[in-house]
């Protein structure tokens, strides 16, 4: 999570890019154009995706460190950097063109730039369940190799909340003994059923209608008709939607994934909007934070390729 101050605004009006969204994805890109010598803002609010977690696990030489250390050592490297600005805040509005874009922020103020890049992320949205949303990154996971080896060997429970819950049902034994809690509604076919038994998976139909433990912990789920079953995490695949409309407003094309809509990008991480690149969980279907730091990557390379065509094209034609 970013805590460092607003740097003083320093550089011409028109930033060469606005970067928004200040996590993984879009502090790849903004180290990447910042190397590259490019005057670009930061616009994030401080509240990243995986904020709910106390350690991120899966980024190479950075294992088991707390989101909000690895976050805040990125932007303190990034801003020793004298072509960035950091503003905190939302960006509320986004109009413009290839060459000119202007984005609102929260508090009135605007901001222009030749081009954007937007990591703004995804915003997961739990069961209307009581107890999930306090357990949410604790006792509630999404993503087995984020979060499995912290509870292998212990009792586990995957939640059916999609077509994609057999799915994930059929990976949770790899970590521990594992109960599938269909809800009564995303049952395993035929097939999925003989498997998930072979696995030694129990499935339960009786939908869960809360969850409880000490604090953020879990310890056990209650049923719809009262019986209550020890489990010490449970892992669900949320619905997500965007969490900003920038997006939208710009008419960047979007796609359809199992969980939500995301962005459309090429392999340069461009939109279907000249000028607008997208990068990290708000593009992508599958979606972790070495994927987003890649991501962020090959959108900060692109951009800076972009305006370097644009600069050479400006200077062929005076």
């Amino acid at each position: 999570m970013i805590r460092i101050g607003t740097q003083m605004e320093t550089t011409p009006a028109l930033h060469d890019v606005i970067v928004v969204g200040g996590s993984f994805a879009g502090l790849s890109a903004a180290l990447m154009l910042a190397r590259a010598r490019k005057r670009v803002l930061l616009v994030d609010a401080g509240k990243p995706r995986n904020r709910f977690a106390a350690e991120a696990h899966g980024v190479i030489g950075h294992d088991g460190t707390p989101p909000e250390v690895l976050l805040g050592n990125a932007v303190a490297q990034l801003m020793a950097y004298p072509t960035v600005t950091l503003k905190v805040a939302t960006a509320t509005g986004v109009s413009g063109h290839d060459g000119h874009f202007t984005l609102t922020l929260d508090g009135g103020e605007r901001v222009e730039a030749r081009k954007l890049v937007l990591a703004t992320g995804v915003t997961d949205l739990l069961p209307d369940i009581r107890g999930m949303g306090e357990r949410w990154g604790t006792g509630i996971l999404h993503c087995p190799y984020c979060h499995g080896f912290e509870v292998a060997g212990r009792a586990l429970g995957v939640l059916g909340t999609c077509a994609m819950s057999t799915h994930q049902a059929l990976l949770i034994p790899e970590w521990g003994p594992t109960t599938y809690f269909t809800q009564g509604q995303f049952e395993p076919d035929d097939g999925e059923r003989r498997l998930l038994q072979a696995l030694g998976v129990a499935i339960e139909t009786t939908p869960v209608v809360a969850v409880e433990g000490a604090g953020r912990t879990l310890e056990r789920v209650l049923l719809a008709d009262g019986r209550s079953v020890s489990i010490a995490a449970m892992f669900l695949a949320p619905a997500q939607k965007l969490a900003s409309d920038l997006a939208v407003r710009l008419g960047c094309e979007l796609d359809s994934g199992p969980l939500g809509p995301f962005v459309k990008v090429d392999g340069m991480k461009q939109t279907s909007v000249a000028g607008v690149f997208a990068a990290g969980d708000l593009a992508a279907p599958m979606q972790s934070a070495p994927m987003a730091l890649a991501a962020g990557q090959m959108a900060g390379l692109a951009v800076h390729r972009a305006l370097m065509e644009d600069d050479r094209r400006r200077l062929l034609s005076d």
